[in-house]
């Protein structure tokens, strides 16, 4: 599900973890320079008690973040169970053993503390924001949600009920339809093909009994990494870890890289309806993160956004929302997406500009131009230690090694302009998409083209 993220805040009253925040251009070179700074940051993995840890010790400032990854995602899930670590996190917020009912809430709130879910395609995470003078408080909090929570039948139904009312919203939400339905077709006889956050159906079904089996058989320290970033010490990390998750069994998951996505050739899915703005999304397969690609396709998909940005939205002011998207994964995902009212109009600019990227090379000057905005981006995209954990937690899983974060601007600058031109050819072609909107203003031979 590329709409891998639970997005519970607002539903459930609680942020993602790690969430990015939309960068400003007030204090950007400042804020660029401080992370650069940060970078010098001691990194170093570990085991305590069975839990793998990333620890990068950041002195820069007092905020400390603690992500926990469960592994697995969609490979944890059947059809029948699709939500159900997400809706025990998000019950685990009602209560638990030493914090019963509002009392956990209410202990993080005097904290002024921040605990957070999402529910992505490979793992589901519950993280902690805190300041020093809080981590330990705040960890406690946060390690008994995962230990003990209660998970009462009452408290249970109350989750439910604001997940199946999120489930609909989704549902009813033209973006959030093209989204659903443009991973049903790229996602076909895969694992992501399961939603974390769960359906209708299946969040309906699920019980307050099997929410505690589920915890009793797949809470174990194997499925988890720790990934903290602060001002925080390596035996303070064990301690916590030791006499909290570090009691939960051990159990035998290992962690793999989930299969590739099949290339099932073009393919196209309507949902007709009588709007406005009509919505369209397409996706390939891309590399694995392990390949020599990824990085050039990376930036190529960052080229094409830019591109489209232009003649689209800029020149023509045919959309406001236009892009290439980049789904950064184990294996990559790329495509093409667009609100607009003028659908064949669109298709013909993106086919254009998708030819001119495969076939012409880009000037060796504007790469490098868009190499140093890319870099400007993606540090301010990272500024937080929240993102840092992220990056640090993708690195790890997806490249088998958390150092991967720190050589990403090495491999950055290594991509050229025949590099773009050949993933562009090799990857960006055959998209599956999904339409939805006014079926009658579409021309469905252009897609065809793509």
């Amino acid at each position: 599900m590329t709409r891998a993220l639970l997005l519970l805040a607002g539903i459930l009253g609680v942020t993602n973890v790690g969430a990015a925040r939309a960068p400003t251009t007030s204090g950007g070179a400042a804020r660029v320079a401080a992370i650069r700074a940060a970078d010098t940051a001691v990194t170093t993995k570990f085991e305590v008690a069975g839990v793998s840890v990333i620890l990068r010790r950041n002195p820069a400032n007092e905020v400390v973040v603690a992500n926990l990854y469960l592994l697995g995602g969609a490979r944890q899930l059947t059809p029948g169970t699709a939500g159900i670590e997400a809706m025990l996190l998000a019950a685990s917020e009602r209560g638990t053993r030493k914090f019963p009912g509002s009392a956990l809430r209410q202990r993080t709130a005097r904290l002024g503390s921040a605990i957070s879910i999402e529910a992505g395609d490979d793992w589901t995470a519950i993280g902690l924001h805190a300041i020093r003078a809080t981590f330990d408080s705040t960890w406690a909090l946060m390690a008994d949600r995962v230990i003990a929570p209660t998970l009462a039948s009452s408290e249970v139904e109350l989750v439910r009920d604001l997940m199946l009312t999120g489930a609909r919203q989704r549902r009813s939400d033209p973006d959030d339809a093209a989204t659903e339905l443009a991973d049903s077709l790229l996602y076909q006889r895969h694992p992501y093909a399961v939603s974390t956050s769960g359906t209708e159906a299946s969040l309906a079904a699920i019980t307050a009994a099997q929410l505690r089996q589920y915890h009793t058989r797949e809470f174990v320290t194997s499925r988890m990494l720790l990934v903290v970033v602060g001002n925080v010490d390596r035996p303070q990390i064990e301690r916590l870890v030791r006499t909290t998750l570090g009691t939960l069994p051990r159990g035998s998951y290992r962690w793999t890289a989930p299969p590739a996505l099949p290339d099932a050739g073009r393919a196209v899915a309507f949902d007709n309806r009588s709007l406005p703005t009509n919505y369209l999304l397409g996706y390939v397969p891309g590399p694995s993160a392990t390949s020599a690609d990824y990085t050039a396709f990376r930036v190529a998909t960052a080229v094409l956004s830019g591109r489209l940005f232009t003649e689209v939205r800029s020149r023509r002011n045919l959309s406001y929302a236009v892009e290439s998207p980049f789904l950064e994964r184990a294996h990559a995902v790329g495509g093409l997406y667009v609100t607009t009212v003028d659908p064949n109009a669109v298709l013909r600019i993106m086919r254009d500009e998708l030819d001119a990227l495969q076939n012409d090379r880009v000037e060796e000057a504007g790469l490098r131009r868009l190499e140093q905005q890319f870099i400007t981006e993606y540090y301010l995209k990272n500024e937080t230690n929240a993102d840092q954990a992220n990056v640090l937690a993708r690195a790890e899983l997806y490249q088998g090694d958390y150092r991967a974060a720190d050589r990403f601007m090495a491999q950055l600058r290594r991509v050229t302009p025949a590099d773009v031109e050949r993933v562009a050819k090799k990857y960006l072609t055959n998209f599956r998409f999904a339409f939805v909107g006014d079926t009658t203003k579409l021309d469905r031979a252009l897609l065809s083209r793509f």
